[in-house]
């Protein structure tokens, strides 16, 4: 990846981690996931992808319903948001996101 790809595709894996620091590294769909729990099958993993403009960050549907205003400003799919590679990363917010994922994955 180029350099500015890979530095915001290690930071969105800081916060990954930063949430769930055993969360196990895999590849889904060809792009890095995060199972958030032991185990965890795609609908409890967190997925990154790097692009040519921006990185993508496959949450889950509905961890992007919850945050649907805190995303206005980006472009976003059901499952997924690109955040562009010359602004900064919300971290805080993916931190949040991941938070909220989370807690949906456990309380199931």
């Amino acid at each position: 990846q180029p350099e500015k790809v890979k530095n915001a595709l290690l930071l969105m894996r800081q916060c990954i981690l930063k949430v769930v620091p055993e969360a196990k590294e895999r590849f889904n769909y060809s792009i890095p996931a995060y199972a958030l729990i032991e185990g965890g099958k795609r609908e409890q993993q967190i997925m990154i992808a790097g692009y040519k403009n921006h990185v993508g960050f496959y949450p889950h549907p509905t961890t992007m319903e919850k945050f649907e205003k805190e995303l206005k400003d980006y472009k976003k799919g059901k499952g997924s948001v690109q955040f562009p590679i010359d602004k900064p990363l919300p971290k805080d917010l993916i931190i949040k996101m991941v938070e909220y994922r989370l807690s949906l994955i456990n309380k199931a």
